[in-house]
């Protein structure tokens, strides 16, 4: 049970501690509350105007002088010059285009369609090859068969 006191002695010295640092880096050691509403209606903003005029006098030291426009005619004729300069050969014109909606998609599936193309191309050239041969099969058994049926061109 003593230390239990003893923590919450502990924790208001801490509290009182804080609060003394708090009133000391605030400016001030009083605890009067009439300095403190006094230094609160000073710390207040003052409205700035600058394109309301105040109707009030008391007001109208907050008013901004109206502003002065800045010639720039220079500074256009400067821009000018420099877009008469600018050189079309150093856009990338591919990087401007949108992309498809797509892209990401065809990106993923390159690799796999690559594998896929190779696979194909090999099948092809397998079924090519298995159709010369059949069809040079066929044409041997047609020259023979020709041949059979005519022996007499054999011996001229």
């Amino acid at each position: 049970m003593g230390e239990i006191g003893q923590l919450e002695d502990e924790a208001m010295k801490r509290k009182q501690r804080l609060a003394n640092l708090k009133r000391k880096l605030q400016g001030g050691d009083s605890d009067e509350p009439s300095s403190k509403s006094a230094d609160a209606d000073e710390s207040l903003p003052q409205p700035i105007f600058r394109s309301y005029k105040p109707i009030t006098d008391e007001l109208t030291e907050n008013v901004l002088p109206q502003a002065e426009p800045v010639d720039i005619e220079g500074q256009v004729e400067d821009s000018l010059e420099k877009s008469k300069e600018v050189i079309l050969q150093d856009l990338d014109f591919m990087n401007l285009a949108p992309r498809k909606p797509d892209w990401d998609l065809k990106r993923d599936i390159a690799k796999k369609l690559e594998k896929l193309e190779k696979r194909t191309s090999r099948a092809i050239g397998e079924i090519i090859r298995e159709r010369l041969k059949g069809q040079d099969l066929a044409d041997a058994v047609t020259v023979g068969a020709s041949h059979a049926a005519n022996p007499d061109a054999d011996e001229d």
